[in-house]
């Protein structure tokens, strides 16, 4: 959602861990039930942009968190680790934040990927201006 004057008092900011071994990091949000009702639902996505690990980055990322591996039993060579809805006909850029969770180390729910300085710059200036509705 753009943030703009009229709606800038509804943002929200928490910690958040997306399960319980990760670490929590700030995340900014437009709360659900101040900005969507009836007279104003959410308007359906026009794409929706998938994010696929592969089978070899989620096993490793499995045991730097304690999960056992074998017991998934899964083959498939990739798996949906996200679902961004939106409707952009591009890639947003991620969440700075995300950028950042992801450089932690694996055992702290990140994928060891090192921040890319250009990729965060893009995200910050795309994201000063938005946050997601939750």
């Amino acid at each position: 959602m753009k943030i703009n004057p009229e709606n800038e008092s509804l943002l929200r900011t928490k910690y958040d861990a997306r399960n319980e071994k990760e670490l929590p990091v700030l995340v900014r949000y437009f709360p659900k039930g101040f900005v969507v009702s009836d007279s104003n639902p959410l308007p359906v996505a026009k794409y929706l942009d998938l994010i696929l690990y592969s089978r070899e980055q989620i096993k490793k990322e499995n045991v730097a968190m304690g999960k056992d591996t074998d017991a998934d039993n899964e083959t498939a060579p990739w798996g949906i680790v996200s679902i961004k809805a939106q409707d952009a006909a591009f890639e947003l850029p991620m969440s700075p934040i995300t950028i950042m969770r992801n450089a932690l180390g694996k055992e702290h729910g990140g994928s060891g990927v090192p921040v890319n300085r250009n990729a965060y710059i893009e995200a910050s200036n795309y994201w000063k201006d938005h946050a997601n509705i939750a």
